[in-house]
């Protein structure tokens, strides 16, 4: 598994956790720790997406 493969996992995992967080306790941890929609929260969210975009590719490696 390459580096950027284990890094879009890592970052699929924690935006699991915020939804299943938001979900089941509606508590959304990265607002939490970064605030309200702040620039760093907004990053964190596009890399969130992207690597969930990326986890597609994963599906189809060998």
């Amino acid at each position: 598994m390459k580096v950027i493969d284990k890094i879009a996992l890592v970052l699929i995992i924690i935006g699991a956790i915020n939804w299943g967080l938001i979900g089941f306790f509606n508590f959304n941890l990265v607002d939490a720790i970064f605030k309200n929609m702040t620039l760093i929260s907004r990053i964190i969210y596009g890399l969130v997406g992207l690597s969930g975009l990326w986890g597609i590719k994963l599906l189809f490696d060998d």
